[in-house]
């Protein structure tokens, strides 16, 4: 059954995230298929310890004959793009349709589910984008089973999991020689393992914003601070329920995950706890430097007020003393009346005296301390 897809947008620069969601009174297992979406790509990996067969599939009912073999069969699907071919594979597959929703539908919180002789697992995986910066964010779903495991991705485009398939075509380590929940695990990690190089370049960025908040903040810097702590938050969102969902691996006891393997998901789990510790430390650092910006720019408008304020208090005893001589008052009428009208220096002493004060003045600011901080911020402005 589909339904009109309903799409939410996140406007986030550099960063693209899609939500979805059923209209309400959905019947439970409906499938939303995105009409923009790729078609699907199917790649079947079967390998045992002694053999390897790498084979693009057309027709997901070719899988069958892969799926009964004690060999581990990965079958690997990029793009949802076809109604037709997702439901034939949840039919090659035997997947419950609450799973085959899960699965289909983006946007899931990261999850472990448990369907007896099948093991649901939800990922986030994000993806480092260097020449725009920020980071792709898709949804990556598992389907394990005793000999196989069937993953789904939202896009091909977007991938980290090219170290683990050189691995099994080039029977590097012992991923050929383990079942498929090493696989499981080993492409759990690669997901985990790419939050490191995202985390590295906010933090490299981080460190330019710090610079550019001490020497020179402006209202764009605000602007780029804001909008790495909104990503941040994605990113602490995405990763905190993935460290739950292979924690529960790990304590669940499944059948489908060997006791060899949760010593490996420990691990896996380690570098979830370090990818959050990062972020926090990272979201932490944001919000400083926009403590640091406002502080910044509440002190750089002091220091103006009062380079003002010293420029102010220098003119105003000038601005007295011209405003009692352009009165004018004529001396013949009264000696009371401005006597230095007829003085032959009278000009130049005015002047002098003027002079004096303004002098005076900046003197006693000078020795006060005031004048120091007014001329940097002056040159700061220029």
């Amino acid at each position: 059954m589909i339904r009109k897809l309903r799409r939410i947008p996140k406007a986030v620069k550099k960063f693209y995230e899609k939500e979805f969601y059923h209209q309400p009174g959905t019947l439970p297992g409906t499938i939303i298929i995105d009409e923009n979406a790729e078609a699907p790509n199917i790649i079947l990996f079967d390998y045992n310890q002694n053999n390897f067969i790498r084979k693009q599939i057309e027709n997901p009912e070719e899988c069958t004959t892969y799926l009964d073999q004690e060999s581990v069969s990965w079958v690997d699907v990029q793009g949802l793009g076809n109604q037709d071919i997702i439901q034939r594979l949840g039919k090659v597959f035997d997947l419950h349709p609450l799973v085959l929703e899960d699965v289909v539908n983006m946007g899931e919180r990261p999850k472990i589910e448990d369907y007896e002789d099948q093991l649901l697992i939800i990922a986030q995986m994000v993806v480092p984008m260097e020449k725009t910066f920020g980071f792709h964010s898709e949804q990556v779903s598992f389907v394990l089973g005793k000999h196989y495991l069937l993953t789904v991705q939202e896009e091909p485009e977007y991938d980290c999991f090219e170290g683990v398939r050189l691995r099994i075509d080039r029977s590097k380590g012992i991923i050929r020689k383990q079942g498929a929940d090493y696989l499981a695990y080993a492409l759990l990690d690669a997901i985990i393992d790419g939050f490191f190089p995202v985390l590295e370049l906010y933090g490299e960025r981080l460190e330019e914003l710090e610079e550019e908040v001490i020497l020179n903040p402006t209202r764009k810097t605000l602007q780029q601070i804001y909008q790495i702590r909104r990503e941040l938050l994605q990113l602490r969102r995405t990763i905190w329920p993935q460290r739950n969902a292979v924690n529960s691996l790990i304590r669940d006891n499944s059948e489908l995950i060997g006791a060899e393997v949760q010593i490996y998901l420990r691990d896996c789990y380690d570098h979830a706890v370090q990818v959050m510790d990062m972020v926090e430390n990272y979201r932490e650092l944001a919000s400083g430097l926009m403590e640091v910006y406002l502080s910044s720019v509440s002190n750089k408008m002091n220091e103006i007020m009062k380079l003002l304020t010293v420029v102010s208090s220098i003119f105003i005893p000038l601005t007295f003393v011209a405003g009692i001589y352009g009165m004018n008052f004529n001396p013949e009428k009264s000696p009371y009346n401005m006597p230095e009208l007829n003085w032959y220096w009278g000009y130049p002493i005015c002047l002098a005296g003027m002079a004096a004060i303004a002098l005076g003045l900046l003197f006693f600011f000078w020795r006060r301390g005031w004048l120091q901080n007014s001329v940097t911020i002056k040159q700061d402005w220029q």
